[in-house]
Order: C-alpha cells, then structure tokens, then sequence
C-alpha cells in the first residue's frame, strides 16, 4: 500500500479558489492511479475526480469538470486536486487516495486500497 497525506484545505468565499495535495510515500508512485473524493456531513463519500497511473487519461464528476482539475508530479510524488470557482455544495472533507485501479473503478468508493486521512474545505457564501 501507499501512505497518503492531503494538506491545502482551508476557508475560502465562494468563486475562490483552493489547491490541495496529496503526498504519497513509496518508490512506484508513478505506477498508481490517484483520485480525490469528498464527503459531506451526513452524505455519503462521493468521487471527485482521478486519473488512472499514466496520467493519460481522467475523470471528472460533472459537477466539478469545468472547474476542478487534476494533476500528479510523479517526481514529487504528490497529486494535486485545483479547484477553481468553489460553491457552497463543495465544502466537505476531501481524500485522496491510490491503487492500481483502470476503467470505472475508479468511480467507486470501494475500490481503493490507500486513502489519506482527509483535509476539510470549507466554502463560505
């Protein structure tokens, strides 16, 4: 497994933007898929976005598409999740998280193997 830590959550005002990370330990970080989720009180953890481990290919949930991106510096061993133009709705408690995932697993919350311990962005209106 990999060991996952998010740092950059924070307090912002709606429209403004935040970038988190996520540095991970281990020699094949390059190797892995990466994906960021969040949860909400009361709500169930939700996708946000990943990429599988060449970086090649991403996935976004609609609701963030044009507006958060993802990214990884495999010499870093860090991803990154930038969010741009915040909304209320997307305060929460992001995670990231990695595993040798392809395909439409990485969509889901049960698939993944290695999940950081979460950092909290909060969105004020």
């Amino acid at each position: 497994q990999v060991q996952l830590v998010e740092s950059g959550g924070g307090l912002v005002q709606a429209g403004g933007s935040l970038r988190l990370s996520c540095a991970a330990s281990g020699r094949t970080f390059s190797r892995y898929a990466m994906g960021w989720f969040r949860q909400s009180p009361g709500k169930e953890r939700e996708f946000v976005a990943a990429f599988w481990w060449s970086g090649s290919g991403t996935l976004y949930q609609d609701s963030v598409k044009d507006r958060f991106t993802i990214s990884r510096d495999n010499a870093k061993n860090t991803a990154y999740l930038q969010m741009n133009s915040l909304k209320v709705e997307d305060t929460a408690v992001y995670y990231c998280a990695a595993d040798l995932l392809i395909g439409s697993a990485l969509r889901s919350t049960t698939a993944w193997g290695s999940w950081g311990q979460g950092t909290q962005v909060t969105v004020s209106s």
